[in-house]
């Protein structure tokens, strides 16, 4: 694992320091107490303390999410993401964009290159976006799915990715992180706010109310909580300050398939009956437009 990473990944058992080992045929984490975590042979860690309450997205899930942000349907929401984290760390490279961390033994201290965190990363799509606009950052992949795991540990070549639960104590030192991004994911407030550097920024993505309202009726999806900004509000407010609020939008023009796909790697997949989409996904007229609105929240820690 890159040591620039590595530096500031801690136990989840004891909190101490961890160090990479070659036992076994992929390697592994160790900590001074002996506890060790294996590096699955896709290139993720396994960070959690015990097992997790739930295995997070399917496979199914991952997939459908992989091809649609693939086809660059959410890259508004890369590029808002990427442009509110250049402003907050600066953009003066120390090693060239999209290549590699920089070598053991350069003259800067391990501890100098922003950390970038994704908590609930699933593929690794947005920290990647993130990392090719900080060429002087390295990038942490948080998820408890497997399956999103396995390609987050291959999103940028200057990431790693680790299984760890949002809602436990992340596997991190205190203050270690410059940027931590949670998009369409729980928050966990008081870690987001021991990981964060005292200087750092959290940048929190929620849908807005008319999020692919053209879908929620004629298809029965979930429907955004009219609440929801005044619940990140509540779940943030003790810990850390607003500084900006943005809503992001575009219309996209979709065929079905990409549609399916699109119910397929949301919420409102574990809660749709298939046959039933698929009907109602018949009767839509093609192209189907779909609102993409999203906020996005910048926040420092208090």
């Amino acid at each position: 694992m890159d040591p620039h990473i590595l530096d500031r990944l801690r136990c989840p058992v004891c909190g101490e320091p961890l160090t990479e080992t070659t036992a076994g045929t992929t390697g592994a984490l160790r900590c001074p107490r002996r506890h060790s975590f294996d590096i699955a042979r896709q290139g993720y860690v396994n960070l959690l303390a015990g097992r997790a309450p739930h295995t997070g997205d399917s496979a199914e899930m991952v997939a459908a999410r992989a091809d649609f942000l693939a086809a660059g349907h959410y890259d508004l929401i890369c590029a808002a993401l990427a442009g509110a984290a250049a402003e907050t760390v600066g953009t003066a490279p120390a090693h060239e964009a999209g290549g590699e961390a920089p070598a053991r033994g350069t003259e800067r201290a391990l501890g100098t290159y922003p950390l970038v965190v994704d908590a609930g990363a699933g593929t690794g799509r947005y920290l990647g976006a993130v990392l090719a606009a900080l060429p002087d950052a390295v990038g942490l992949a948080l998820d408890v799915s497997k399956p999103a795991l396995r390609r987050a540990a291959r999103a940028h070549p200057r990431a790693a990715a680790a299984l760890a639960d949002t809602w436990q104590r992340l596997p991190l030192a205190d203050a270690s992180t410059a940027v931590l991004l949670n998009v369409f994911a729980p928050r966990n407030g008081p870690e987001f706010h021991r990981v964060l550097d005292p200087a750092g920024t959290l940048l929190v993505v929620t849908p807005a109310a008319d999020h692919l309202a053209e879908l929620v009726d004629a298809l029965d999806l979930l429907r955004v909580d009219p609440d929801k900004a005044e619940r990140v509000a509540g779940s943030l407010g003790g810990h850390f300050t607003p500084v900006s609020s943005a809503v992001h939008r575009a219309e996209l023009t979709l065929a079905r398939p990409d549609v399916a796909t699109l119910v397929g790697m949301g919420p409102s997949a574990w809660h749709t009956d298939r046959a039933a989409l698929a009907a109602r996904l018949a009767a839509l007229p093609e192209p189907v437009r779909v609102t993409v609105a999203v906020r996005l929240d910048t926040l420092r820690p208090r």
